[in-house]
């Protein structure tokens, strides 16, 4: 056999093995996971009792009825602990800001898809304690409308791992300023505060005016959120579902890019001090 193809099997081997360590680190904190689950559902409960009243009150808006505006609710819920917005600072931010990032640069793995292999990981574990019982728990109480073809849940699994991978590599692409700046908390305060609401969580993307929905569809943000969603509900369907995928591997390919552009500048500025 081919020594560059026992290379890439060994490569993936390596990644899959991150992948893996990530899930069962993330399963050790099954107690704050379902802490995580007890607030989704608080706040899945406000949320929806809000927007199912509007709904009844206007008799539907921007195409949601009770019963879609409930799976938006709910699926968007489920999605949050999986994806980076509410999340602490991540280790990748300490070990740049002290300088042991340098040991990262003389492991034989990619540091962007190294870390990213282990958040997917951990995206991953928060789907089955968090994800699944807020979606159960809301077609249990609101009786939301969802597809019943297997298609939108493949195309909707996918999505979800799509989103999964921007939101860590746009987060990965912030903490890169750590070379340049010692505090990154302002920073991320900006990104938490304005991804969530462009990402849709708040209200959905469609209702946004015209010129504040242009805004976020030209950041990567609701490709985070809206997207899975609307993918997984049924919303978008054929060719207009597998558009708003292919839009998701284009920030998939910016963030990435932009990750590593900013890494490669800043291990060239980094300096190590010390014996």
């Amino acid at each position: 056999m081919p020594a560059t193809v026992l290379d890439l099997r060994g490569t993936a081997g390596v990644y899959r093995r991150l992948l893996v360590a990530g899930f069962r680190r993330q399963w050790h904190y099954k107690l704050a996971m379902f802490a995580g689950l007890f607030t989704n559902c608080v706040f899945g409960f406000v949320r929806a009792s809000v927007m199912v009243a509007a709904i009844g009150a206007t008799g539907g808006f921007a195409g949601y009825d009770a019963g879609s505006i409930g799976a938006y609710v709910w699926i968007s819920q489920g999605l949050l602990g999986a994806m980076q917005f509410m999340a602490a600072e991540i280790e990748l931010a300490e070990r740049v800001r002290t300088g042991d990032i340098a040991i990262d640069f003389l492991r034989p793995v990619d540091v962007q898809l190294g870390n990213l292999a282990a958040d997917l990981g951990r995206a991953l574990c928060t789907l089955i304690p968090r994800g699944i019982p807020s979606l159960l728990i809301g077609s249990l109480t609101f009786g939301l409308v969802l597809p019943t073809a297997p298609g939108p849940y493949l195309l909707g699994a996918l999505s979800i791992l799509l989103a999964a991978a921007i939101s860590y590599l746009s987060l990965f692409a912030l903490t890169m300023i750590g070379f340049w700046v010692v505090e990154t908390r302002g920073f991320r305060s900006l990104y938490q505060t304005a991804g969530t609401f462009l990402a849709g969580l708040f209200v959905p993307v469609h209702i946004f005016p015209d010129w504040l929905r242009a805004i976020a569809e030209s950041t990567p943000f609701p490709s985070m959120l809206q997207v899975p969603v609307d993918v997984l509900s049924g919303r978008a369907t054929g060719w207009d579902a597998a558009a708003l995928v292919g839009t998701q591997i284009f920030w998939l390919l910016v963030v990435g890019a932009l990750g590593r552009v900013m890494l490669a500048a800043g291990r060239r500025k980094l300096e190590v001090q010390g014996g």
